[in-house]
C-alpha cells in the first residue's frame, strides 16, 4: 500500500476532507456549553483556549505566533487570563467531550458506530505515523495528547494531528512568501475559497481599516488589482503557497499509501459532507463577500 505513487494534490484533498471533519467543533454549541461549564464563555476566549491548551498555560505570544493571522492584541484581551478561568487539562477535557457531542448530533448514532468508521480512524492514525515534530508546535503539542478510544473521536484526534501538521508548514510557506498574517487573509479570501471580510474582523480581530491598508500594500506588491482581485502574479503566489504546503505536508500521505489516502479521502469526505448538510457551519463562512 505504502509504494504506489500519490496524485499530486492526493494529500491536499484527504486533508481537506480531515479539517472539515475536525473544524465541526468550533461552530458547535456543543463546544460552548463544553467551556462554558469550566468558566469560559467569550466566544474567541474558548476558540484561543480549545486549540491552545496543548501547548499548555501560555502566554499571548505563543499564541500570536503559533496562530499567525489573528491580531496580537485580540489575543492578548484574553491569553493569559482565559487559564485563570480554566486549566489546560480541563479545556482538553471539555474540547473532546464537546467533539463527541458534535459528531454523535451532527453524524447520526448509526455513523459514529459503524465499521466505516472504525476503519476511518485505523487509516487516519496510521498517517499520522508519517508527521514530524521539528518546527510544528502545534502538531507537537497535540501528538504528546493520548488518542481517544472510540472510534469517532479517534478519527477526530488523528483529523486535529493532520490539521496541525499541515498548519504549521503551511505557516512557513506564507512567512517565505513574506504575507504577514492579514495579508494571508487577504489574499486567500480573494480566492474565494477564504473566511469572507465579516467573520475575520469577528474572529481574528482585524477592522476595516487594517484590512484596506493589507489590500493596498499587496496592490503595490501587483498580487491584487484595483478591484482587490487577484493578479496573475497573486494567483501564482498562491499557488505556490499551496504547492509548497503540499510538499512540506507529503509524509503523513506518503506513509499511508495512494490506495489508502483514496480509501481515507472517501470515508472523511462522506463524513464531512454529512456534518455539513446537518447544519455544522454558518452559511457565510466562505467566499469573497
Amino acid at each position: 500500500m505504502t509504494t504506489a505513487a500519490l496524485e499530486p494534490r492526493a494529500g491536499r484533498r484527504c486533508h481537506n476532507a480531515l479539517n472539515t471533519l475536525h473544524s465541526t467543533h468550533y461552530f458547535s454549541p456543543d463546544l460552548g456549553r463544553e467551556l462554558g461549564a469550566v468558566g469560559i464563555t467569550h466566544p474567541r476566549a474558548v476558540n484561543f483556549a480549545v486549540r491552545a491548551a496543548a501547548l499548555g498555560p501560555v502566554g499571548a505570544g505563543a499564541v500570536t505566533a503559533a496562530f499567525y493571522n489573528y491580531k496580537h492584541e485580540l489575543v492578548a484581551r484574553h491569553v493569559p487570563a482565559v487559564w485563570r478561568s480554566a486549566a489546560p487539562e480541563q479545556v482538553l477535557a471539555a474540547r473532546l467531550r464537546a467533539a463527541d457531542a458534535t459528531l454523535r448530533r451532527l453524524l447520526g448514532e448509526e455513523t459514529v458506530g459503524s465499521p466505516e468508521m472504525a476503519e476511518a480512524a485505523r487509516l487516519a492514525l496510521r498517517a499520522t505515523e508519517g508527521c514530524a515534530r521539528p518546527a510544528r508546535p502545534l502538531y507537537s503539542a497535540h501528538a504528546d495528547l493520548p488518542v481517544p478510544d472510540e472510534p469517532h473521536l479517534a478519527l477526530w484526534h488523528a483529523a486535529t494531528l493532520l490539521r496541525e501538521h499541515r498548519g504549521d508548514g503551511h505557516l512557513a510557506a506564507l512567512a517565505a512568501a513574506e504575507l504577514d498574517g492579514l495579508e494571508a487573509l487577504v489574499t486567500h479570501t480573494a480566492t474565494g475559497r477564504g473566511m469572507t471580510p465579516k467573520w475575520v474582523f469577528s474572529t481574528r480581530g482585524w477592522t476595516r481599516e487594517e484590512w484596506d491598508a493589507a489590500v493596498a500594500r499587496l496592490r503595490e506588491r501587483g498580487l491584487l488589482d484595483g478591484a482587490g482581485e487577484l493578479t496573475e502574479r497573486g494567483v501564482a503566489l498562491r499557488e505556490e503557497i499551496e504547492r509548497e504546503t503540499d510538499r512540506l505536508d507529503a509524509a503523513p500521505y506518503a506513509r499511508l499509501g495512494a490506495e489508502g489516502v483514496a480509501r481515507l479521502t472517501e470515508l472523511a469526505g462522506g463524513f464531512a459532507r454529512t456534518a455539513a448538510y446537518a447544519g455544522a457551519f454558518p452559511a457565510d463562512l466562505l467566499g469573497k463577500g
